[in-house]
């Protein structure tokens, strides 16, 4: 036997190997995502992001109409690290959606089986969760966590590189994408997919979610077109995050009356995720 069939031979047994252990870790996430205790950590998770999103809106609607504060995963944060429990507060939050994003990876693995376009909704939300229980536990351990700094630093890292401008507008027509795609899940009522509630508050979970995601939606795509802005005049500063993206609102003409809507949509999205922690599909 020639030298290179046992190499053909040895690559055929490892891709058996591979293909043997992905097929094991898909079944074993499958039977995990069945588990009793996955609509436990489903719930709890999902209250603890409704906390978030209710915060958000709130610091968002205070700033349509004169206040300060930082209208993001942040700002929610500071806001629950002054409250009387403070600390527990943030701790509680932090291990609910640290869970959820553990729960999310596993669901996007078992979702994979049927190919990776399954696995990358609930991959992105394991993403998602895991950076806002990052920044409650940054906040629990007595530090600090700026998003607007981090979405700075980030756009000016990818403007050092020799494409800088067109990363940062790749960027952004993404964040932009997932955006839109909020707005069209909100729309088309696709959250449905996700709750089941009694027959007599359907009515009720069907506006507090094509409310919430639409409103979520266009937070969203605003980031992404700070993104663009940023690309386009070739300057790090441009680009925000969710705060620098609902602050923008209040300098264009007719931005406070969109920003309003928008943190009471934040807000119904945040009642929304209740309605999904009680009555998860």
């Amino acid at each position: 036997m020639s030298d290179g069939d046992r190499a053909r031979i040895h690559a055929s047994a490892a891709a058996d190997a591979a293909g043997s252990a992905k097929d094991r870790a898909q079944d074993a996430a499958a039977r995990v995502e069945q588990h009793p205790a996955a609509s436990w950590v489903e719930g709890i998770g999902q209250v603890a992001n409704g906390i978030v999103h209710m915060i958000i809106g709130g610091i968002a609607l205070g700033i349509a109409f004169g206040a300060g504060g930082s209208a993001d995963q942040s700002g929610a944060m500071r806001a629950l690290q002054q409250t009387p429990l403070g600390a527990v507060a943030l701790w509680a939050v932090g291990i609910a959606l640290a869970a959820l994003a553990v729960h999310a990876a596993v669901s996007a693995l078992a979702a994979s089986r049927r190919g990776w376009k399954e696995a990358v909704r609930p991959g992105g939300r394991a993403i998602a969760y895991a950076a806002i229980s990052a920044t409650a536990f940054a906040f629990a351990t007595g530090g600090s966590s700026d998003s607007e700094q981090g979405a700075d630093s980030f756009s000016a890292q990818l403007f050092a590189t020799p494409f800088g401008p067109w990363l940062v507008g790749l960027v952004g027509l993404g964040i932009a994408a997932i955006g839109l795609g909020f707005v069209v899940k909100g729309a088309r009522r696709d959250f449905r997919e996700d709750v089941a509630p009694p027959a007599r508050f359907r009515r009720l979970v069907d506006v507090l979610g094509t409310t919430g995601y639409i409103a979520k939606g266009l937070a969203i795509v605003i980031v992404g077109a700070l993104f663009l802005i940023a690309a386009v005049q070739r300057d790090p500063a441009e680009a925000g995050g969710l705060d620098g993206a609902l602050h923008s609102l209040t300098t264009v003409p007719g931005g406070v009356v969109a920003l309003v809507a928008i943190a009471v949509g934040l807000m119904l999205y945040g009642v929304y995720c209740f309605a999904r922690g009680a009555w998860s599909r």
